[in-house]
Order: structure tokens, then C-alpha cells, then sequence
């Protein structure tokens, strides 16, 4: 039919009154325009339908006049309404122009589009499925269209659609999620309500499984958990609820996809969205079995930091979520990535708060005792890391850090590693030492063997070139020596030095490095018994070694002396006959002391109590000087000049006394030189300042 043949059918009237600005001029028209295409509907005669609808859109709908536009509008809608049932045959026809005028640029156009689109849709209904892209896209603009009312009547046609969809067999689940995952990360408010409003219908319907398609759309529900929009956040977490109510109850679910979009929105910004993240993490965990082992080192990298939120939600469900990690028994070779892990775990010690630091030690401590051989791979990769960490300010951390150590040092060579590191870590950093140093030896020494420590540290300052850190490293380590509970053990070892084999190995493992000082020397000569060569290394010294340093480590020797640590020393002192060279180097002590400080006052008080009694019981024998000595039990003789003869007994239980005393003095010479070029040194350099 041409479009004359069509004017043919419809009056002029009815035609020049679809196109007036009157509105109900324009309705009156369309319900005459109903009433023709009822009757040439009944007569079956579809070719005058098609160039009645050809008419209208062509001359009307897109017409550049906006009446006509309205009229072609209101008419399409009526043709649809006269041929009722025959209407799906024509919606090729009716739809496209209806859709084009949704972009028309007058607001009045939009609002008519609209609702001639519902009254199309009324008629056709499911038939009308198969514009449904088109239309979803057109209501996805009108949703948040600058006219209040061509909003309203986008949500009057956008509930009549949803009506149709939930009740059709024929959507299309499958061409549609393309199109909603293209919108999901629009900003606008009213394009997100219109976006979740459709979800959360789909998802009500039995038929059509959202749930399969949840990877697509989740990010962008996660993002709308941060919107300005109270409403919107609200309607966003509905709907997320409702997914995960179905995740535990569905038998199949892709967790990976959704692991790795989860991990992402754990680091938001955005209090609730992170909240909301661990806890779908924390039900994949429980939930995902087999399906997550690949994803445990992203998941990780989430949980860690989470620990440490300032949330107090956040972190009691990232530390139960981290508990049920580390609780499951994965393995390599089912793709648990241990290399990966062992980075995350990595990575997070740098981390600024403390209860990550510490989580991260317990995820690398736990890595070792079951996957140690998988670690130890990639330990170059984390052992530097691991070895700073020992200055971390936290001492919870830094125990955490030797256990991990502790657990790689069952291997010499990474023990041997360990311990040169502290050594040279020590030696850069002085306050790591003052602060920290105690704390790691005796920790090490719990977790590592106190002998097994201590001779490897020996081992290593034997050899340090800088003399002033071997001597503040050897004072240090015989500080520690001397009070730590967790090194009695190896103190009564050492107290058996002159009598068996094993104190005698320890005595001579330590006495080289111990060479570097004076006191720490005496100390060691003390703790073994070696009463006489204690006195002979008083003797040795020299003007040049009574200096301020010495005499303040003299002071810390002479209140150690009175602690439960020296008691059996005390309680010889009831026998002076027999403990004569105990006597003589304590007195050879107080001689050094100024006698105004303190440290004299207390030795020469507990030299007052040492019973004279004691000498008459005694087998004793004195010299032509008046001094007693016991001769018998390996002591060494006082000659008639007071001096002390060690060639007569210079072997004590394997023990050359003599060679040890000349390395001594040996060493104590190279530390005075050494002195006396640093004092050098500095005069030059002031003077050439001056």
C-alpha cells in the first residue's frame, strides 16, 4: 500500500487532529485511529495496517516537529491496541520509532515515548521480549533523565517491563548480562537504583540463574556499597545478602572469579565496602574448598592488612578468616602456591601496624613446619627481609622473627647466617644492641641451643678487626652470661671446667673472643673456677686498663658477685684456706677500686665476713711473706716473692693456664695500640680543625 492508500483509509481530519497541540484533540484522533485499525484488523486486511503504521512513522514519528512527533507517538500506540492480538506480527514496525524518540531532545517527546511504549507493552506483553535490550538500554538513560516526569513515567513502563520479564519464557538471560555488566560502574544514583532494581527481580525469579552470573555484575555491586546515596548503599547490601544466603545453599558456585574481585574491594577506602568484602571472603573460605587453594595467596594479601583495620568489625572477622586459612591442610601439587604465600607473607612484614607484622611471622613459621622444603626454595627471597625485621620497634615481632629464624637454623649453614647477620647488625647499630641484644641472644639461646649460640658467636668476634665493638659485643654477651635464667644450664657447665671435659670445651671455645675484655675475662675465670688465673689476669693489668670503662664494668661485677648467680662462690669464701686464689683476686678486685665508691664498700664488707677460723682447720702452709696458700687440689704456688709460679701447674684439666694467659695479654696489647692510634687520630684531626 502506498502512503496515499493509506490517507485513503484514515480521514483528514482525524490525521491534521493527531498532529494538533492539544492534547485531547491528539487523544480523541488516536481513539478514532483504534477504532479503524480494529475493523480492518477483523477484515484481516493487513496490508492497509502496514501502511497505516508506515504512515505514522514516517509522516509523524520521525518528524521534525515535535506535535507530530507526539501525535505519530499516541497513534502507534493505538494501531497496537486496534489489532490486539494481531499486534506481534506488526512490532517489527511499532517498536523502532517509539525506541527513537526516547533520545528526543523535548522532554514532552520522552514522556509520550513512554507512554506509548507502556500501552504497547500492555497489549503485546511476552511478545515484546524481543526488543528487550533495546528497551532495557532505552530505561536505563530515562532512569535518570534531567524531567522529573519523564522519570516517573520511565518507572511506571520500567515495572510493567520487569512484570513481563518475570513471567516470560523467552528472556534471555544469557544476551542480557553483557549489557548490565556494561553498565555496573556508572556513577549516576538513579541509573545504580534502576541497575540493582533489576537484579534483585531477576534474582527472584525461579527460572533464570543470577547466581551463575554473579562474577559479572559483583564488582559493580560492591562499588555501589560506597555510594553518597543511603538508599542506594542499602539496596546494594540487600541484594548482596540475598547472593550470599544463595552461595551456601547452592552446590555449585564460582568462587575463583569472585575470590579475586573480593581481594580487590578488601582494600577500598570505604569502611562498609571492606566490611563487607572479609565477610564474603571469610564464608568463600569456609565454603570454597579445592576451588580457592589458588587463590589462598590473594586471599592472604586481603586478610593481612585487614587485621590491623580500625574497625573493630573488620579485624574479628579477618583474624577468624586468617585462623581458617591457616587451618586448612593444602597441598603444592593441588596448586597451594607456597611461593606465593611465602611473598604475601613478605610483602606484609614491611607492613606499618604491628598485628599484621606479627600475623604475617605466624603465616611463615606455619609455611616452615609444614612445606619446609618448599620454603627453603625461596628463602633468599625472604631471609634479608627476615633478618631486618629483627630491629622491628615491637619486641612481640622481633621474638616472632627469631622463632622463624630459629626454625631455618636447624640447617648449619643458615645458623652460621644467622648469627654472622647479628653480629654485623650489632656492629652498625648500637642501639639494636643496648635496646634488643639481650632479648635476641637469650631467645636464640632458648630456641637454638645456649651452647651451640654462644661458641658461634665466639667463633665470630675471634676474628672481628674492629677491636672497640669485640669489646663492647664480649661485655654485652657476658652480661647475658651472667643473669639469664635461660643460660644456667650452660653456666653449671661452665662451672665445671677444671673437673670435666665438656666445661673444658666451653671454657676454651669462649676464653679467645672473652680475650677482648678485662673484665668479661675475670668474670669467665670466676664462673669456671679458675680461681688462681683469674688472679693472674688481675696481675697482668696494666695502668693503661684502669680506665673509666673498665672501672664501670668492675662496678656491675662487683653487684653481680652478690647475686644467687655467684653464690657458690660466696659459700667457698667459708673456706679461704682452700679457696686461697679466690681470696687473692678478690683482694687484687678491691685493690682497682676507688676505695670512695660504692663497689669497694660492698667487696670489702663481704671480705670482712670471711671467717679467719677457717685457717687453723685448714692444711695450710704459708710463705716467708705471711700469705696463705692451699697447697694441694692443682693451685698453683706463691712463691717467697708473692708472686705467682704458673709453669709449676700450668696444665689443669687439658688447660694450658700459661699459653692462655700470654694470648690474653696478647690481645690486651693490640686493644692499647689500637687506643693509642685513635687517641692519635683525633688530636690530629682537632688540630688540623683548629
Amino acid at each position: 500500500m502506498t502512503t496515499a492508500e493509506a490517507l485513503s483509509v484514515i480521514p483528514a481530519a482525524v490525521l491534521r487532529n493527531l498532529s494538533d497541540k492539544l492534547y485531547e484533540k491528539r487523544k480523541n484522533a488516536a481513539l478514532e485511529l483504534e477504532g479503524i485499525v480494529k475493523h480492518l484488523t477483523s477484515a484481516g486486511d493487513h496490508d492497509k495496517i502496514n501502511a497505516v503504521i508506515s504512515l505514522l512513522s514516517q509522516e509523524y514519528t520521525y518528524s521534525p516537529q515535535a506535535h507530530n512527533r507526539k501525535g505519530g507517538l499516541i497513534g502507534l500506540a493505538a494501531v497496537t491496541v486496534g489489532l490486539t492480538t494481531e499486534a506481534a506480527q506488526h512490532l517489527e514496525q511499532i517498536v523502532p520509532p517509539v525506541l527513537h524518540s526516547f533520545s528526543h531532545q523535548d522532554s514532552r517527546v520522552r514522556y509520550y515515548a513512554c507512554e506509548a511504549l507502556y500501552n504497547i507493552a500492555k497489549v503485546v506483553r511476552g511478545d515484546f521480549i524481543v526488543f528487550f535490550n533495546q528497551i532495557f538500554d532505552a530505561l536505563c538513560k530515562l532512569s535518570a533523565d534531567s524531567d522529573a516526569n519523564v522519570q516517573s513515567a520511565a518507572h511506571l513502563l520500567d515495572r510493567l517491563v520487569k512484570d513481563i520479564v518475570t513471567e516470560s519464557e523467552q528472556f534471555s538471560i544469557e544476551e542480557f548480562i553483557p549489557l548490565l555488566r556494561e553498565r555496573m560502574n556508572v556513577l549516576n544514583p538513579h541509573v545504580r537504583q534502576f541497575l540493582v532494581g533489576w537484579i534483585t527481580v531477576l534474582d527472584s525469579v525461579p527460572d533464570i540463574d543470577m547466581l551463575g552470573f554473579l562474577p559479572d555484575f559483583l564488582d559493580g555491586l560492591f562499588n555501589m556499597l560506597s555510594d553518597s546515596s543511603h538508599e542506594i548503599r542499602q539496596q546494594a547490601d540487600s541484594a548482596l545478602s540475598e547472593f550470599l544466603q544463595e552461595i551456601k545453599n547452592s552446590p555449585s558456585v564460582d568462587y575463583g572469579r569472585m575470590a579475586e574481585i573480593l581481594v580487590q574491594r578488601a582494600g577500598s577506602q570505604d569502611e562498609f565496602t571492606r566490611l563487607t568484602s572479609i565477610t564474603w571472603i571469610n564464608e568463600f573460605v569456609k565454603l570454597g574448598g579445592d576451588q580457592l587453594v589458588p587463590y589462598y595467596a590473594d586471599i592472604l594479601g586481603a586478610i593481612l592488612p585487614c587485621i590491623s583495620d580500625k574497625e573493630e568489625k573488620i579485624r574479628v572477622v579477618s583474624r577468624e578468616t586468617n585462623d581458617e586459612l591457616r587451618a586448612i591442610e593444602a597441598d603444592p601439587a593441588e596448586g597451594f602456591d607456597v611461593g606465593a604465600i611465602l611473598s604475601v607473607a613478605r610483602r606484609q612484614l614491611s607492613s606499618e601496624w604491628e598485628a599484621t607484622r606479627i600475623e604475617a611471622l605466624h603465616w611463615m613459621w606455619t609455611l616452615l613446619n609444614g612445606h619446609r622444603s618448599e620454603v627453603l626454595v625461596f628463602l633468599n627471597d625472604v631471609f634479608d627481609t627476615l633478618l631486618r625485621a629483627l630491629s622491628d620497634p615491637s619486641d612481640e615481632v622481633v621474638l616472632l622473627v627469631l622463632e622463624v629464624h630459629a626454625c631455618i637454623a636447624e640447617d648449619p649453614q643458615h645458623f652460621r647466617q644467622l648469627v654472622v647477620f647479628l653480629v654485623h647488625s650489632f656492629q652498625h647499630d648500637h642501639s639494636l644492641l643496648e635496646k634488643r641484644g639481650a632479648l635476641i641472644i637469650r631467645r636464640l639461646c632458648v630456641l637454638l641451643n645456649a651452647e651451640r649460640v654462644y661458641r658461634e658467636l665466639s667463633t665470630i668476634l675471634e676474628g672481628e678487626s674492629d677491636l672497640d665493638f669485640a669489646s663492647v659485643m664480649v661485655q654485652a654477651l657476658n652480661l647475658i652470661f651472667l643473669t639469664s635464667p635461660e643460660l644456667s644450664d650452660l653456666r653449671d657447665h661452665l662451672k665445671q671446667s677444671l673437673v670435666k671435659d665438656a666445661g673444658r670445651d666451653l671454657f676454651l671455645s669462649l676464653y679467645t673472643s672473652w680475650c677482648h675484655s678485662p673484665m668479661a675475662m675475670i668474670s669467665l675465670c670466676l664462673l669456671a673456677q679458675a680461681y688462681q688465673h683469674a688472679s693472674s689476669v688481675i696481675q697482668s693489668l696494666v695502668e693503661e686498663d684502669i680506665n673509666v670503662k673498665f672501672l664501670v664494668q668492675l662496678h656491675k661485677l662487683i653487684h653481680l658477685l652478690e647475686t644467687p648467680t655467684f653464690a657458690y662462690l660466696r659459700l667457698q669464701l667459708l673456706e679461704p684456706g682452700r679457696y686461697i686464689w679466690l681470696l687473692k683476686a678478690l683482694y687484687g678486685l678491691l685493690m682497682l677500686l676507688p676505695q670512695q665508691s660504692a663497689a669497694f664498700k660492698i667487696l670489702r664488707t663481704r671480705l670482712k665476713t670471711v671467717p679467719s677460723y677457717s685457717f687453723k682447720e685448714e692444711k695450710v702452709a704459708r710463705t716467708t711473706s705471711g700469705i696463705p696458700f692451699f697447697n694441694g687440689g692443682g693451685g698453683a704456688q706463691i712463691s717467697d716473692d708473692g708472686n705467682t709460679n704458673e709453669n709449676s701447674h700450668d696444665m689443669h684439666n687439658g688447660i694450658n693456664f700459661a699459653s692462655r694467659l700470654k694470648h690474653f695479654k696478647q690481645i690486651q696489647q693490640e686493644h692499647r695500640l689500637h687506643s693509642k692510634s685513635e687517641t692519635h687520630s683525633r688530636f690530629n684531626s682537632a688540630s688540623s680543625m683548629k
